[in-house]
């Protein structure tokens, strides 16, 4: 029997009271599942963290000491319990580590499935799905006017660009990304990263993706025009408004991020309208439940077929 309130949010997030542990919690608790390393989903202060070697890794990384007390490093599949909850991972394909989580409990199964896409992407694990009596799925671009394009065409857009490249891109995921994308596919491009992007791009590597040649940002090289795109963050984006010689772009699915309307670097990592409309013909849900964004769209598409909640 499908219990209505397997999950729900609390104060400091996303709660199972039959297990007493939080999916990607927003503040520090005793039993976090957590599905990535991305801010919004990986706080500091965990007592027990149950995550993917390389999302334990990031964590580390951008937290230090404070990035939890104890971590269980699952693999793809590996039953685990808490409580009485048993739990398993699977590939979420949003990024390097990202997981969705089975959560099976007195005969029903519920699929959380975190941030995910569907779009290829050599720098991480190809997205999986199972079976499951309820889709727990963000929805934040689940509206039938958000389809997201071909990545590929997008950063074909490169190729025309002749002077130097500004590229705002999250530093975590996206902008390992796009290092591997530039090098497939402009390698007469040549990448720089900056000094917060560059040991992130350094776990990829140790995890066995490796992302191309790219070397760290330097204020000399970028006085010459030879192609060079030099990878930023958000906040270093937003400090070069005045930056002469360079082409500004922001690499997002979000259109209020774009440089402007007609440089665009429409490349996302989350799954677009098409994208969950897949991922409940994979799962075969009884019950859709959506968070992370606004499942009404969902709901008015399936009407009476699936019931569908929103747990925001």
């Amino acid at each position: 029997m499908i219990l209505a309130d397997f999950v729900a949010y609390n104060a400091n997030g996303l709660y199972c009271k039959y297990g007493n542990f939080y999916l990607d919690p927003q503040q520090p608790v005793e039993h976090a599942v957590i599905t990535h390393a991305h801010g919004d989903h990986a706080v500091a202060g965990n007592q027990n963290i149950y995550c993917t070697s390389p999302t334990a890794d990031f964590m580390k990384l951008r937290y230090g000491k404070n990035a939890g007390r104890s971590f269980r490093l699952l693999n793809w599949h590996q039953e685990f319990r808490i409580g009485d909850v048993k739990l398993f991972f699977i590939s979420a394909g949003h990024m390097l580590g990202s997981a969705q989580v089975v959560m099976q409990y007195q005969g029903s199964s519920y699929l959380y499935t975190g941030d995910y896409k569907l779009q290829p992407d050599s720098t991480c694990e190809p997205i999986e799905w199972v079976k499951a009596d309820v889709l727990i799925t963000e929805s934040t671009f689940a509206n039938p006017n958000v389809i997201h394009p071909d990545p590929l065409q997008e950063i074909d857009k490169l190729n025309h660009i002749q002077s130097n490249i500004l590229l705002g891109a999250y530093g975590l995921g996206k902008a390992q990304r796009l290092t591997r994308m530039i090098n497939d596919y402009a390698p007469q491009k040549k990448v720089l990263v900056h000094f917060r992007i560059a040991p992130l791009s350094a776990i990829y590597e140790k995890h066995g993706y490796s992302l191309g040649p790219y070397q760290m940002y330097n204020r000399k090289l970028m006085k010459n025009q030879q192609q060079f795109v030099y990878l930023v963050p958000p906040f270093t984006f937003d400090s070069y408004l005045r930056a002469e010689g360079v082409k500004r772009l922001f690499a997002s699915g979000w259109k209020n991020l774009q440089a402007n309307e007609q440089d665009t670097l429409f490349i996302s990592d989350h799954a677009d309208w098409n994208d969950v409309l897949h991922a409940v013909e994979q799962v075969n849900p009884q019950q859709i439940w959506t968070l992370h964004g606004d499942g009404r769209h969902l709901k008015a598409h399936f009407g009476d077929r699936i019931f569908t909640k929103s747990l925001n």
